[in-house]
């Protein structure tokens, strides 16, 4: 169950979704709900209600100032759902 949250995801949709006890975490790319949802109450305490996942493609990164192009890898996101009045604390 270790090394299964990677970190809270800290952008402009991610706060704005706090306010409703949804939040955004970046997760090994193999894990499944079940295992996303016991990982969450272990290590932040709280009753998780739903998780949404996705599979973030990776894509291509231009180097500046030559051609040479890098790949993004490949991630995995959860939108986690928590019990009203619960928080996951992200600093």
């Amino acid at each position: 169950m270790e090394n299964i949250i990677k970190r809270v995801l800290l952008t402009e949709k991610g706060s704005r979704l706090a306010a409703l006890n949804k939040y955004f975490l970046e997760v090994d790319t193999k894990a499944t709900k079940p295992q996303i949802r016991q990982a969450v109450e272990a290590t932040f305490g709280v009753h998780v209600l739903s998780v949404r996942t996705a599979n973030m493609k990776g894509g291509l990164r231009t180097i500046r100032g030559t051609r040479r192009q890098e790949t993004e890898s490949t991630w995995k996101r959860a939108i986690v759902t928590v019990k009203a009045g619960e928080r996951i604390e992200t600093l």
